[in-house]
């Protein structure tokens, strides 16, 4: 089945992104080494390409971001950079040398309705306790916005400069770890639809989202009788291996609160398809002045429309 267009409606939109390893192997396992090493490509990505950060969190197999972004050209640039980063790095310290990930990210707009937008930061800030891996999302060895969100932490990251490193070695220089290491931060942005709150009362309705997702685990744990996996044992295992079953569920084509708002971004991405498939059959007779819609990626053609500067300084 051919892949979805990539569609970000005129003026920008809230986009959730989930990105998975191959085969689900547990490539990202949530080591004191990799962690830093996640962080500092995140952060640098962001300072690259100018996308809002709200949330994000990685797992051992996956991850998943909650991103504003202005087009499908910004989303796409940034999440290359991210991606190809974060597979060169994982695969060094892992030992891993052969595809990294599953398939290309999955990115779905999410409307401007409150009620939307709060419920996939909650779903995010959920993950780690809703796979029965620990009793609060805090808890999650690896990288994960909670902290952040609730305590005001800042996220500090490391960038190492792998071309300064590779030249040094090639001059028989020998340096220590950090040597070629640059700090990276990363700046959490409040949702669309919490851009009017003062900080305290942002990290307080956090907060309050957070106690719900423990209560929750809590009962859940209790009513099976059942306790979660524990720090210690995801640490020990094995990053080249898998879940004996990768979880398989459907994904939406909008996440929306209502039937009217999904009704329109479904309108508009029906329009955005009919007028890019017009354009691509004029193409594919010979017309090379076909007129594709903007904010897309004609087939061999540049993206059409207007994009900020994405070359990374």
């Amino acid at each position: 089945m051919a892949r979805r267009l990539r569609f970000i409606p005129e003026g920008g939109a809230l986009v959730e992104v989930t990105c998975r390893t191959v085969q689900g192997r547990f490539l990202l396992s949530p080591t004191d080494d990799l962690r830093p090493i996640v962080l500092g490509i995140l952060a640098r990505a962001q300072r690259l390409y100018s996308v809002d950060v709200h949330a994000f969190v990685f797992l051992s197999n996956h991850y998943h971001l909650l991103l504003s972004v202005e087009n499908a050209l910004q989303l796409s640039c940034f999440m290359n950079y991210l991606n190809s980063n974060l597979a060169r790095e994982a695969g060094r310290l892992h030992g891993w040398r052969e595809k990294f990930w599953g398939r290309r990210y999955q990115a779905i707009v999410v409307s401007e309705e409150e009620a939307a937008q709060i419920d996939r930061l909650r779903y995010i800030l959920s993950h780690g306790c809703k796979e029965g891996l620990v009793a609060r999302p805090q808890e999650w060895p690896g990288a994960h916005c909670v902290k952040a969100l609730v305590e005001g932490q800042d996220l500090r990251g490391l960038w190492f400069d792998r071309t300064k490193e590779y030249a040094a070695r090639v001059r028989g220089q020998e340096f220590e770890r950090l040597e070629y290491a640059t700090p990276e931060t990363i700046r959490l942005e409040p949702l669309p639809c919490w851009r009017h709150l003062a900080g305290e009362m942002h990290r307080s309705r956090v907060s309050e989202l957070v106690k719900q997702i423990e209560s929750e685990t809590a009962h859940r744990y209790a009513r099976e009788g059942t306790q979660p996996l524990g720090v210690t044992a995801i640490l020990a295992q094995n990053p080249h291996d898998r879940p004996p079953r990768s979880k398989k569920a459907w994904a939406p084509a909008f996440h929306a609160a209502t039937r009217v708002a999904c009704r329109e971004l479904v309108e508009a991405y029906g329009w955005f398809v009919g007028a890019y498939r017009e354009a691509a059959e004029k193409l594919r007779r010979g017309d090379l002045s076909a007129c594709f819609p903007e904010g897309c990626f004609p087939p061999r053609l540049p993206f059409v429309g207007w994009a900020p500067a994405l070359a990374p300084g």
